[in-house]
């Protein structure tokens, strides 16, 4: 939420801003004039826009339908200033809303009206009250905020909203969230409707996702099982889908019988309200809301990824539960326990012979994540290769695993023959056990296994970075000294070359490379 609603002092008189010699009308997308004079006494919002740009796009629909809930009040009105540079794009665009414009021929006006009120970028929107007053040129937050709710968007308004919203939040129940208009129920997975009140005294899971998004179709998979075992164990537990993309109902309808469970219906405005109001950042999402309809716990997903139905019911006291389980886990933790899955007990070799793990026991271990198509791994590798023989060259019982992120077997291999250690197999069923157990959320990563079995640190990518084969041994001892070395000679830098810093800092660019994943930097991370 816009903490505060930025403004500046002056008043505008719109004739003077809207008003050329040539012309004293504004046009809507039938061809009218509309003469400028008739915004007189009205709020007015200046919608700076264009049909290339994909943000404007997507935002146009949300100020179509606040417009229109504020169009029978008649005294709100919104101006399109377009930023297309032809008269077809522009009209094209123009033809989907229902407000007035400045006409694309009027570059003057809009040159003008982009510099008065400082347009950095689209979309844009200034609210100018009746009397000219700037009351935000934070119009696209707040209706994306806000809605219609947002009117007369000034100050007073915005405050008493969130003053609204933290009521809202101390007295939150299940029909406060789940209810909306006239709606007053879910639908269920043979898509009948179900009344939100059957579903109070219970707890109820609120599952954001999207059904084409990988991170969201795996952790589905996850969900149904752990659903049916609390059914089969008679827990008082539902889940209630909220699904986010509005474009993909065969995806919805899917997920929906998949589970089965319960569902907002497929485009329902409270979806964004309740996305708006977790704050949500990233899917997919599980909000544990209590029996007694309070939020219970805001995201339980990575806790159903670890423990699985174990995690229930998901209660402060169950995590202090599970932290001392996975304590005693670590603690006994051996490399069988990291690498063996029933008959699956083996790594391979560069002639794909398996080598059992077993033989690997009592040596360093690291396990390399990483893949072919990934930029920041193949430019690593290299330097991994090099640091791989210098580390052999004085302990043999040291080795390196590959864990593989390739979509295909051909990739896999390519990638795989520039390298000198051994690899779980492709498409191995343990990659993702192994990914969700050392929390892989970007890759290259190294995770240090030491001769005992036990994990050192899941940053050895890092630490081979800065110090090459000194990194080695990967003890935590090591670790310490190296960290201190480095914060000395960090401090040291610092004092030197202050003065070069900003001769050699670059903006770094993202680049989606797969989906599911950027790149940005050193690291494809997830998303």
């Amino acid at each position: 939420m816009a903490e505060e609603i930025s403004t500046n002092n002056e008043c505008y008189d719109l004739s003077s801003l809207l008003f050329t010699g040539e012309r004293d009308f504004l046009i809507r997308n039938n061809g009218n004039q509309v003469k400028i004079n008739a915004l007189s006494g009205k709020t007015v919002g200046l919608y700076f826009s264009a049909s290339w740009c994909p943000p404007c796009r997507g935002f146009t629909p949300s100020l179509i339908e606040t417009y229109n809930e504020l169009s029978t009040k008649g005294d709100f009105e919104i101006v399109f200033v377009s930023s297309d540079k032809d008269e077809e794009s522009f009209q094209g665009y123009f033809s989907k809303m229902p407000w007035l414009a400045v006409p694309i021929s009027d570059k003057a006006t809009k040159k003008s009206l982009g510099g008065k009120f400082s347009v950095m970028g689209i979309p844009h929107l200034v609210i100018l009250d009746k009397d000219g007053k700037v009351s935000t040129d934070e119009g696209v937050e707040l209706v994306m905020e806000h809605g219609a709710l947002a009117y007369p968007f000034t100050r007073e308004r915005i405050n008493q909203l969130k003053e609204e919203e933290e009521d809202a939040k101390r007295n939150q129940t299940l029909k406060t969230l789940l209810v909306y208009g006239s709606r007053d129920y879910v639908i269920s997975s043979d898509e009948k409707e179900v009344s939100v009140t059957e579903l109070e005294g219970k707890m109820v899971g609120l599952y954001f996702c999207v059904g084409s998004y990988e991170p969201c179709t795996e952790f589905t998979k996850k969900l149904v099982g752990v659903n049916k075992e609390l059914k089969e164990r008679g827990e008082n537990f539902e889940i209630v889908l909220i699904y986010l993309d509005d474009d993909d109902e065969e995806g919805f309808k899917e997920v929906l019988v998949q589970m089965p469970c319960f569902a907002l219906p497929f485009k329902d405005k409270k979806i964004e309200k309740l996305a708006r109001y977790f704050e949500l950042t990233s899917i997919p999402r599980l909000v544990i809301i209590g029996p007694d309809g309070k939020t219970l716990n805001p995201d339980v997903a990575e806790l159903i990824d670890d423990h699985g139905a174990a995690a229930y019911p998901f209660s402060p006291e169950k995590l202090v539960e599970l932290a001392e389980i996975e304590k005693a886990i670590l603690e006994s933790q051996t490399l069988e326990s990291v690498l063996v899955s029933e008959e699956l007990d083996f790594v391979i070799d560069k002639s794909g012979s398996k080598v059992l793990v077993s033989r690997l026991v009592g040596k360093h271990i690291l396990i390399y994540f990483s893949a072919h198509w990934c930029p920041p791994c193949r430019a690593f590798t290299p330097k991994l290769i090099e640091v791989y023989h210098e580390i052999k060259a004085k302990e043999n019982a040291f080795e390196i695993i590959f864990v593989s992120s390739d979509s295909d077997q051909s990739s896999f291999d390519e990638y795989y023959s520039d390298m000198p250690w051994l690899a779980l197999p492709f498409g191995d069923e343990r990659k993702a056990s192994l990914s969700r157990k050392f929390k892989v959320q970007g890759i290259p990563c190294l995770v240090a296994i030491g001769p005992q079995g036990r994990t050192i640190t899941t940053e050895a990518r890092q630490l081979i970075g800065e110090h090459g084969a000194d990194a080695f041994p990967f003890t935590e001892d090591h670790i310490t000294n190296l960290g201190e070395k480095t914060e000395v000679m960090e401090t040291a830098n610092d004092d030197e070359d202050d003065d070069d810093d900003d001769d050699d800092d670059e903006d770094e660019v993202k680049v989606e490379t797969k989906e599911g994943y950027v790149c940005e930097g050193d690291v494809c991370r997830k998303i």
